[in-house]
């Protein structure tokens, strides 16, 4: 039952007509159909008509980057202490289908660039960026930015309870889920919080059972997995096992051996089809150095290099029979769009 109001969407149809005329138009001309009339706007926008497309198969699957940029994309110098030589980050967007990409505007609060090793999720067709350093200071920052694709514009929510960075990160049900990471201090935290997208509000979870410091994360079926990472006074020491959130109970558990040990998560966690763990970067010996791996429908981006200091390679990875992974089938990118991913989410827009 819609509790918006259809009427006159398409003078001349029927509701349900006009309806399904605007549920299948495509996700990257919802910008130019909001501004025809306010009835259209407010159905675009609306979480009821997302569920409806998504219900209907009309949604569309895309890879956010967060990505180093050509030097031109800066809009103006910086007269903090930042190096020449340190690169700044937008997010780009990758469509599988068409295989185009493109450039997402820049939060205005950041014109010159997303803040350092900020984390990146999806949430009910929307892309949510928080944390990080500061690209100018590099103090940790607990800034909260919503992307609403329909119309092209970046909101501000409501910021991170506290600092912290190289935390895990997942979203299910309208929720963003952060654990483990460090302070200001580099200390390993264990503590956990949600962040309702609707609601624009933090609520404090059960902590785990230990800090764990650049840990990665990942939603399996009904749990926040949180993999990795190292406590406070191992650093760099990265441990074999995770803990896991189950979203009904809200309680953890640990599970051991689920990560190979000294290896870094960061980034490079995937999940097999049997629902256990797989490294990116041991798919092939061109994506071990630097794996940023998103999985966007049927596939996965993959991107990493040979060897430290080597150009970062593109490539997807088709899902076969029996939930094994394909070989890796480099693709082509513009220029604009070929500089260091950092990280990355799918986004089903």
């Amino acid at each position: 039952m819609w509790s918006l109001k259809l009427t006159q969407l398409l003078p001349g149809l029927p509701e349900e007509l006009g309806l399904e005329c605007l549920t299948r138009l495509p996700y990257s001309e919802h910008p130019v159909a909001s501004q025809v009339c306010r009835p259209w706007r407010t159905l675009l926008e609306s979480q009821q008509f997302y569920h409806h497309r998504k219900k209907n198969g009309h949604t569309h699957k895309v890879a956010c980057l967060v990505q180093a940029l050509p030097h031109e994309h800066v809009v103006s110098e910086s007269d903090g202490p930042k190096s020449n030589d340190s690169p700044s980050y937008g997010i780009a967007v990758f469509d599988p289908v068409s295989c185009s990409w493109q450039r997402v505007d820049p939060v205005p609060k950041y014109p010159n660039g997303l803040p350092l090793f900020c984390q990146l999720a999806s949430c009910e067709g929307k892309l949510v960026a928080m944390g990080g350093w500061d690209p100018v200071t590099y103090d940790l920052v607990t800034d909260v930015f919503v992307y609403d694709f329909t119309n092209s514009q970046w909101r501000k929510g409501n910021d991170m309870p506290s600092k912290r960075s190289f935390f895990a990160i997942g979203s299910y049900s309208g929720r963003v889920y952060v654990a483990g990471g460090h302070d200001e201090n580099k200390n390993a935290l264990k503590s956990a919080w949600v962040y309702d997208l609707r609601l624009d509000e933090w609520t404090e979870l059960t902590q785990m059972s230990q800090g764990r410091d650049e840990c990665q994360g990942v939603v399996i079926g009904d749990e926040f997995w949180v993999v990795s990472g190292y406590g406070t006074e191992s650093q760099g020491v990265f441990e074999g096992g995770a803990e896991a959130l189950e979203f009904g109970s809200g309680r953890w558990r640990r599970v051991d051996g689920a990560w190979e040990v000294g290896q870094c998560p960061r980034q490079c966690v995937g999940v097999g089809r049997d629902g256990k763990l797989t490294s990116w970067s041991e798919l092939d010996s061109a994506v071990r150095v630097g794996t940023c791996g998103v999985t966007v429908g049927g596939g996965t981006l993959v991107m990493g290099s040979e060897y430290q200091g080597a150009k970062q390679g593109f490539y997807m990875v088709e899902e076969m029979k029996g939930g094994q992974n394909g070989k890796l089938e480099r693709i082509s990118v513009p220029d604009e769009f070929s500089g260091f991913v950092q990280s990355g989410c799918c986004v089903e827009i």
